[in-house]
């Protein structure tokens, strides 16, 4: 059992380390968890902290509680998560609508380099989306994918919508499946292009949201950026609370 750390809340580390066992297959489908109580004694926490890191766990779908039984790993195949409404927005809602401004073979900025863990300087493919309502824009949206996924992906390099989605593509296409995924927000300025995309002042400053998809053996195979503009309501969940 590893240590806790003191750079994240104790609840997060253990819901993290359970989730990573998921995500690994050392807890299948239907396995049941540990209990608060058994989280308890071998983390060395209070009992209401182990209750919060298996209640993450529930919010982010991964495990379900049965009254009177105990907490079960819930199905997280990508093939499950596909069927399933993302939660998200990585995808579209009714009222919008998607144009691809451009899908081509760039040289990997440094952020995309070291989120794909690839070499320095290396190519890769660029998929840059302008989501609109008809209030306007709504926000871009930016998939980068090794370069090496040209050969068999090559609709990636297509400026039309992919049919089925890009998820279920790449998959078909590289026999490479998402495993999981992790993500991140944080808000800065716009760019230039951002700017004249989303039809912002200057300076203008915008919510970004990051998504890397992973492979089983933990392998990226796709990053996404999400910039939204001022204004617009971005990710909304609905919840329980309880334990």
């Amino acid at each position: 059992m590893p240590e806790i750390e003191e750079v994240l809340p104790k609840y997060l580390q253990i819901s993290g380390y359970i989730r990573d066992l998921i995500h690994r297959g050392e807890l299948a489908p239907g396995a049941e968890v540990p209990s608060e109580r058994e989280l308890a004694a071998s983390w060395k926490v209070a009992r209401p902290t182990a209750a919060k890191a298996l209640n993450t766990l529930r919010q982010q779908g991964l495990v379900q509680s049965r009254r009177g039984s105990g907490t079960y790993v819930t199905d997280t195949s990508a093939s499950a998560r596909l069927r399933e409404p993302p939660r998200y927005g990585t995808r579209y809602a009714e009222h919008e609508s998607a144009t691809i401004v451009s899908a081509e073979i760039v040289s990997g900025p440094e952020e995309v380099i070291a989120a794909l863990e690839l070499p320095g300087g290396t190519s890769v493919i660029e998929r840059k989306r302008l989501v609109t309502t008809e209030s306007g824009a709504a926000r871009i949206a930016t998939s980068w994918f090794p370069g090496e996924f040209a050969t068999a992906a090559e609709l990636l390099l297509h400026t039309e919508p992919i049919p089925g989605g890009v998820a279920e593509y790449v998959a078909r296409t590289t026999g490479f499946e998402v495993a999981y995924a992790r993500d991140r927000v944080s808000a800065r300025l716009a760019s230039t292009q951002e700017r004249r995309l989303l039809d912002v002042p200057r300076p203008a400053a915008v919510l970004v949201y990051h998504l890397t998809l992973h492979a089983a053996d933990n392998s990226p195979l796709q990053f996404d950026e999400l910039v939204y503009p001022p204004g617009h309501w971005t990710f909304q969940q609905e919840y329980s609370l309880g334990s």
